[in-house]
């Protein structure tokens, strides 16, 4: 799957417990877990979604960031 325009990877940092699940998906490495919060490095993110579903509490999103 290609890059979404104007769509950003989201992680929910109330819901992230830092499971790494979604770090074991990623194909390109553009997730880390730091502490227990997954950071994403957006510009290397492919919005694949693979690690979207992985996600035991539902934290992780791509959501469209276009004009309001």
């Amino acid at each position: 799957m290609a890059r979404l325009e104007q769509h950003n990877f989201v992680v929910d940092e109330d819901r992230c417990f830092g499971c790494a699940a979604c770090v074991a998906l990623c194909p390109v490495n553009a997730l880390t877990l730091i502490d227990i919060l997954v950071y994403v490095e957006e510009p290397t993110c492919t919005h694949c979604n693979l690690c979207i579903p992985a996600c035991p509490v539902h934290a992780l999103s791509i959501k469209h960031i276009g004009a309001v």
